[in-house]
């Protein structure tokens, strides 16, 4: 028995102990702010007096310090505030929350040095050769630099109207929506209210690998605010956001905020464009931390300015940053902005990410008018390091959502929110349930989906785009256009669309037809699309006019350069199957019969000099498209791209069919395109389209690569803009299209002229194709002669040995939302009625 009691004893004993520990241990926890501004301070050194045991505030101020042992006392230190020390209750877990007031004195350790101004430099700086010593360490410290790693993240982002005022607030028109209205604190957001609008939360576990390299997503839950599908794309919406507000990696040469590239303070080049200063050393905690302080040399820059912390030691690890942007810096409608990212240290003896929090605030005036705010923290938990991954993991798509992610409940976010989140951001949810209920707000929904959509919402049945409703041009005069199409809310499997229109001039009736039916039961607006629709459309085209999100009667299209007399009146017979995938990978399987016929200043003359009144030919096609990683936002309309670095391919091959349903050719016609967007740091980025086509076969030449053309005088992105519609054509090209954007680089280095904030654009177009001698007139007998001007000049030609060349050098951000665009056309020059210079304009939203 007395192995029995001795274990017993050991038992008690053990336990009296470790009762007695915890009852000696002492826990404080808080809130560090600035006395003055009430703002959060990230960063603060917390101890307990008299002790190595320490801590740092994180990215919201917050602090959690605990000793086995009692403690009297705190001491709460950050560089610019006063020192303060304050008593705590020994042995016992409590609350404490500190102000710190802003320490004046600091102004009589500022040394006043007459004569000549030092100049910065990097050579024998200090700061700079520490922040090459961060720089030369990167690898090792970023997260990558681990054989395997896996933790939890759970994000949550709020949008809200900002710098709300109490007049604002108290207008009539908000007097049934008072319970929307919150109060705010915050002196970087200014104003005393805020309108909160939408919400969304994620909880996902993330897995990565380094060799091989491989990444997984699993989203255990989300929840976000649904508004009414009918107005807003809810998941566009969410995507846009998610573009907008990515995860912070500081250790990437390149950071994406607000769909800009900014330059990280630890990027390989960081010292030619940021000047580094040491600001102050923590010598409490243990490795020592230095605080290192970083400014732009070009405050016009898309750089930031702020501070970052690093260990002094042979690691040179960033266990914390806090940075923004100048008030100088060519950036659209950002008023602030604010990065705050904490780290801690892990059984590794390496730093991991804990929190970031970004937080920026948008308006049209810098201080005053109401403002739309932005906030987005991300917490990283339950790390684990080198463990063994089954490959299992790695299997499928990088990002997967459970089936039952969206419908988590209350109680399961309770449990497993890694953040804590106020009772008045919950109350979001409920409040924009209870908004959309509102007659009133629907009244107003359906105006502003009129007014910036084009639609009118019906029910079951919208009328629109309003845009189209009237246009003119020389053949048809003024146009008359209504039409419509139905909504889910008729059926969610069968859908109607259709339009009829009218030329004063040509006394003719246009009109368009078509039904679809969803194979998949969704809207067929919604990704992934998977539907099979059939058509009719009898209506105008200009031979040559590509648009993009743009209606072709748009208003704005009718003014035209030069002679724009040529049309074609076109009977369109369609039959398409479209199956889009979850990778953003499609194809669309298509039959059209099509009958065209010239009008205007265009006629078909055969070899025998004859007119011909009528070109019919039935094609089949097959369209493949593959777009990794696109993002975008489905529009009453079209889908709006959000521009990523991610390359688009597409393949398109159509054969004509003679004989079938009058069909007068046989023909293959083989195009494909890439497009890609390249992003080049501090000298912005670059979009660039490469394209080719080749059409087997003995065709007419309306049955042949008409290139893009713009009669217009706004800027097309994809079209020759100083090329007239018909100008040439081929049966075989390649080409290529690039446009740069410098965000301001050169601009932001002028004086007087970067106060404007302007931005520079050049661009390059370079067609290369021709015609063979079977699909040439001249050559060939049984074609459509080329066409003529009135006066008999040739209109239509073939590509020579040289290829069509235009550019332009453009001035962008006129107004925050203009670029012009000074265009010069390179050879073909003595091809009639054309422009070897031309002053184009397009309207462009960016930041």
């Amino acid at each position: 028995m007395k192995p029995i009691y001795s274990f017993l004893l050991s038992v008690v004993l053990s336990f009296i102990l470790q009762v007695n520990a915890f009852a000696q241990r002492t826990t404080v926890s808080g809130t560090v702010r600035d006395a003055v501004t009430k703002e959060t301070l990230p960063n603060v050194s917390v101890f307990f007096k008299d002790t190595q045991i320490g801590t740092q505030t994180d990215v919201n101020g917050k602090y959690t310090l605990i000793s086995p042992n009692p403690q009297s006392g705190l001491s709460f230190n950050y560089v610019g505030y006063r020192t303060v020390f304050k008593n705590t209750v020994p042995a016992a877990t409590q609350e404490l929350d500190v102000a710190l007031v802003p320490d004046s004195r600091a102004l009589d350790e500022v040394v006043i040095v007459g004569g000549k101004k030092i100049k910065y430099r990097n050579k024998d700086n200090p700061a700079v050769e520490l922040i090459r010593q961060v720089i030369a360490h990167k690898e090792e410290n970023r997260i990558k630099s681990y054989n395997t790693v896996s933790f939890r993240q759970y994000e949550k982002m709020l949008f809200s109207l900002s710098n709300v005022s109490d007049k604002f607030k108290n207008k009539k028109m908000f007097r049934n929506y008072q319970f929307l209205f919150q109060e705010q604190d915050s002196t970087l957001i200014g104003g005393k209210n805020l309108l909160p609008i939408y919400i969304q939360e994620k909880l996902a576990d993330n897995y990565l690998s380094k060799n091989p390299e491989k990444n997984k997503t699993i989203i255990i839950g989300e929840k976000q605010v649904q508004f009414d599908s009918r107005y807003i794309d809810n998941k566009g919406m969410k995507t846009y956001f998610d573009r907008m507000y990515q995860d912070i990696d500081i250790y990437k040469n390149n950071i994406s905020v607000i769909s800009n590239e900014f330059l990280s303070p630890i990027a390989d080049g960081a010292p030619s464009f940021y000047k580094f200063f040491i600001t102050d050393t923590i010598k409490t905690q243990k490795p020592e931390v230095i605080e290192l302080s970083f400014t732009p040399r070009n405050t016009n820059d898309m750089l930031f300015e702020g501070k970052i912390y690093v260990t002094n030691d042979k690691h040179y690890a960033v266990t914390g940053a806090s940075f923004g942007v100048n008030k100088n810096i060519n950036l659209n409608f950002v008023r602030a902005l604010k990065i705050d990212l904490n780290f801690e240290a892990n059984d590794k003896g390496k730093y991991s990410l804990s929190k970031s929090n970004l937080l920026a605030d948008f308006g049209i005036g810098k201080t005053k008018g109401i403002g739309f705010t932005g906030e987005r923290s991300v917490t990283f938990k339950n790390y684990q390091f080198d463990t063994a991954l089954p490959d299992t993991i790695f299997q499928g798509k990088s990002t997967v959502v459970l089936a039952d992610a969206a419908k988590k409940d209350d109680k399961f976010w309770e449990k497993n929110r890694l953040d804590t989140i106020s009772t008045n951001q919950l109350k979001i949810y409920g409040n924009i349930d209870t908004l959309q209920n509102l007659p009133s707000f629907k009244r107003t929904m359906k105006i502003v989906t009129l007014l910036f959509a084009g639609y009118q919402n019906l029910g079951p049945y919208e009328i629109g785009p309003v845009n189209t409703f009237y246009s003119f041009n020389n053949v048809e005069g003024l146009r008359l256009r209504v039409g419509g199409r139905t909504t889910p809310e008729l059926s969610k499997r069968y859908y109607f669309e259709n339009y009829v229109a009218y030329g004063i001039k040509d006394e003719k009736w246009k009109f368009f037809l078509s039904a679809t039916y969803s194979l998949n039961n969704k809207s067929i607006y919604e990704f992934p699309q998977n539907y099979v629709r059939a058509s009719f459309q009898r209506d105008t085209k200009i031979p040559g006019q590509e648009l993009q999100f743009v209606q072709e009667d748009n208003f704005l299209l009718s003014f035209k350069r030069g002679v724009n007399d040529m049309l074609l009146y076109n009977d369109f017979y369609r039959l398409d199957y479209v199956k889009e995938f979850e990778n953003h990978f499609s194809y669309n399987l298509g039959f059209k019969k099509w009958s065209q016929t010239p009008a205007g200043g265009l006629s078909y003359l055969n070899s025998n000099n004859q007119m011909v009144n009528r070109l019919t030919t039935s094609e089949v096609s097959v369209q493949l498209r593959y777009a990794p990683n696109e993002k975008f936002y489905q529009g009453k309309i079209y889908r709006v791209p959000i521009a990523d670095r991610y390359p688009v391919f597409n393949l398109r091959y159509t054969a004509g069919l003679k004989g079938v349903f009058g069909g007068e050719y046989n023909y293959h016609n083989l195009m494909g395109s890439i497009d890609k967007r390249f992003y080049l740091s501090q000298l912005g980025y670059s979009d660039v389209t490469l394209e080719g086509g080749y059409i087997a076969g003995k065709v007419p030449f309306p049955l042949l690569d008409i290139h893009r053309a713009n009669q217009t005088y706004a800027y097309q992105l994809n079209s020759y803009n100083l090329m007239n519609f018909l100008e040439f054509v081929s049966d075989h090209y390649v080409s290529i299209n690039i446009d740069q954007n410098f965000n301001g680089f050169f601009f932001n280095k002028v004086p007087l002229l970067k106060k404007l904030k302007l931005r520079e654009v050049v661009s390059f177009k370079a067609l290369y194709g021709g015609l063979r001698n079977e699909n040439n007139p001249n050559f060939q007998t049984g074609l459509y002669q080329l066409p003529v001007y009135e006066n008999g000049a040739q209109r239509t030609y073939a590509l020579g040995n040289q290829p069509y060349m235009e550019g332009s050098v453009g001035v962008g951000n006129i107004f925050k939302l203009l670029r012009v665009d000074l265009v010069k056309r390179f050879n073909y020059l003595n091809n009639p009625e054309v422009s070897e210079w031309g002053i184009r304009a397009r309207v462009k939203f960016d930041f």
